[in-house]
């Protein structure tokens, strides 16, 4: 009868465990504000639309590297200028389709998986800006949703460069108001 006894105050009270649960989700609920799971979110999709608009950018400074003009461009004596353009498949140069050019066999310069990718219309659409001057850059933006890269845009829009696309910073407060364009050069 005594060993009886001992097993059963060897166990937790109904009392005890309640607490241990209470604390647990307390905790729970600390950290999850603290990691802000939604900010996570948008923050992993700005960066892999940071790397689209990267890999954008190479394919199209290969273009010109091998062909000696913009793929905007249908030969080398045209205008460099490309305005404020949302990349999609209706993209053209006027004759042709853009990333249709560069994903082409032959020049490859961006696989056609990507440019299918980059063009879904569930996908954070990215814009292209050349000034078309003589060494202007090629910029490719895209709108930042998360408050990092929003704060981010938003303090280099206070520095741009002189040939920066001025739709990229819609506002003086940008960040504030949630049209931030990200952009690379």
């Amino acid at each position: 009868m005594d060993d009886t006894k001992l097993m059963l105050r060897k166990g937790f009270t109904l009392i005890e465990l309640l607490i241990v649960i209470a604390v647990l989700g307390i905790l729970a609920v600390a950290v999850l504000a603290a990691i802000n799971p939604i900010e996570q979110i948008n923050r992993s999709r700005d960066t892999g639309s940071r790397s689209d608009a990267e890999q954008l950018i190479g394919g199209i400074d290969r273009f010109y590297a091998t062909n000696g003009y913009y793929p905007w461009q249908t030969a080398p004596t045209d205008p460099e200028a490309v305005t404020w353009t949302q990349v999609t498949p209706a993209w053209t140069d006027g004759v042709a389709a853009v990333l249709d050019k560069l994903s082409a066999a032959g020049t490859e310069e961006l696989k056609q998986s990507f440019t299918n990718r980059i063009t879904d219309s569930g996908y954070n659409p990215l814009w292209v800006y050349n000034a078309g001057t003589a060494g202007s850059a090629t910029y490719i933006c895209f709108q930042a949703k998360s408050g990092a890269f929003q704060t981010e845009a938003e303090g280099r829009c206070a520095n741009m460069p002189s040939d920066a696309p001025g739709e990229a910073c819609p506002s003086a407060t940008c960040a504030a108001d949630k049209d931030c364009f990200s952009c690379l050069p």
